[in-house]
């Protein structure tokens, strides 16, 4: 019998090649936006931030501009947020080719009047 894939461990496409504009002038300029956190994966962050103590921890978060809180998985919810935030922040897609919309035809109003 063979063994099936578990569903969270399966990755979907659309075999679709994804372009993504610019939207800051680091951008313009050739940034990738790792300066901030030093990575754009968010495995890597996570793992990075779960090897900091406490005290470097909420030096980070202070560093980024949130507020440290003494609950650990509130902060790391905060920290991981602010990442998301900052790395979708650079993969605005192209808008893509703009389509004029189709003319609409007697035959199509007329299946569309049926409806009515």
């Amino acid at each position: 019998m063979a063994r099936t894939k578990k569903i969270d461990k399966l990755k979907e496409t659309n075999a679709k090649v994804e372009t993504f504009k610019p939207t800051t002038l680091d951008q313009i300029w050739g940034g990738t936006g790792t300066s901030k956190y030093g990575t754009n994966d968010l495995a890597e962050y996570e793992t990075r931030l779960k090897g900091l103590n406490q005290t470097d921890l909420h030096a980070h978060a202070r560093s980024l501009g949130i507020m440290p809180d003494s609950n650990y998985s509130l902060l790391m919810r905060k920290l991981r947020q602010a990442f998301l935030e900052h790395t979708n922040g650079y993969k605005v897609p192209n808008s893509g080719p703009s389509q004029k919309p189709n003319k609409m035809t007697p035959a199509i109003a007329k299946v569309l009047a049926e409806g009515r």
